[in-house]
């Protein structure tokens, strides 16, 4: 892979930048050890403990402590037809299944229904992660909420490793999605599971003209850090791609170094922003692929890739881009994203 081919115009950018707020000393970075370095001393169980090592020692990142998960909800979030009809063949979780194995992912991440369909094939071949809750679109006008659709005991008992959920951060019906969530988080650590949180913003007041603050750093931070303290092993976020949503929305608290020191606006440093929120790296950060594109999206997945690694992050999940299009051209864009983990020139700023 020509990386910096990849990178284009942004490659010296992106590659060479040092970070100036959060030092990389101060971070707890993946590494081989991760398991041993951080988790043990935490107050997870030795199930817990075994399932995250084992998701670790997965597919082609395996030994490194980075991760490429496969996530495909899409069915639910965005309609079956909206996901699968680019690729009719993914409406069979076999072939999702077959997309993480060939693509040497560490973990596919999906439904109850998909994962359920096929557990005793592919179960001990690849980690599952069940993602507990979803917003269906049928509902209309559609509400930025959160259901449960699985119980932590049924992921436990179709072969899991882990259980995910969203909260909707902003939302009207937030703090009950966060209160269900923090129950079903519990009763998976005690069943040995580790947990998974996506921890999106959603709330249409948090975009003002021609600037969207739900991919703000200082939002996008504080989201993060709320997914830490009801004890996600795992933060899924969206990569910030501007700061300064508290002050510019006028609502909640801050501190002016978060936009003269902390997080300078380089992609880098804003989402260094986003692991320091995540227990200086204690919980891993891993960003989204991102929606899909078309052309662009090797390129465009690449370069999240970069940031996310270089600012301390653990990885990358990724959908869409993978899987609405032929299973060998996905396969390829997984690698690639994989191979920026693999490469050492790629260092933490």
């Amino acid at each position: 892979m020509d990386l910096k081919h990849l990178l284009g115009d942004e490659s010296g950018y992106l590659l060479e930048h040092r970070a100036t707020g959060i030092a990389r000393e101060g971070l707890h970075l993946p590494g081989a050890d991760f398991v041993e370095r951080v988790v043990t001393h935490t107050d997870r169980s030795p199930a817990v403990l075994r399932n995250l090592q084992h998701v670790f020692d997965t597919g082609r990142l395996a030994g490194t402590g980075y991760l490429s998960i496969l996530p495909v909800d899409q069915g639910v979030e965005h309609s079956a037809a909206a996901s699968f009809a680019p690729n009719p063949a993914y409406f069979d979780p076999a072939s999702l299944c077959e997309l993480a194995l060939e693509g040497g992912c560490n973990a596919i991440a999906s439904t109850l229904g998909v994962l359920g369909s096929v557990s005793r094939r592919y179960a001990h071949r690849m980690p599952f992660i069940v993602k507990l809750n979803h917003n269906e679109l049928l509902t209309y006008p559609n509400r930025y909420d959160q259901t449960m659709f699985a119980s932590v005991r049924q992921a436990f008992d179709l072969g899991a490793v882990a259980v995910g959920a969203t909260v909707y951060f902003g939302a009207r019906e937030s703090m009950r999605q966060l209160q269900e969530v923090r129950a079903a988080f519990q009763r998976a650590h005690e069943l040995g599971l580790f947990t998974v949180l996506w921890a999106y913003l959603r709330n249409e007041s948090f975009a003002t003209g021609e600037v969207d603050y739900q991919l703000s750093a200082d939002l996008t931070g504080q989201a993060n850090h709320l997914a830490a303290t009801v004890e996600a092993d795992i933060v899924k976020q969206k990569q910030p791609v501007c700061n300064g949503g508290f002050p510019a929305l006028r609502f909640g608290k801050t501190d002016d170094r978060v936009y003269s020191e902390l997080a300078a606006a380089h992609p880098i440093e804003l989402t260094r922003w986003q692991v320091a929120n995540c227990f200086m790296g204690r919980v891993g950060l891993i960003n989204s692929g991102g929606a899909s594109g078309g052309q662009p999206d090797l390129a465009q997945a690449v370069r999240t890739a970069v940031i996310n690694k270089r600012a301390g992050g653990m990885g990358l999940i990724v959908g869409r881009k993978s899987f609405q299009r032929p299973m060998a051209e996905g396969v390829t864009l997984l690698n690639a994203v994989q191979d920026v983990y693999l490469d050492p020139d790629v260092t933490v700023a």
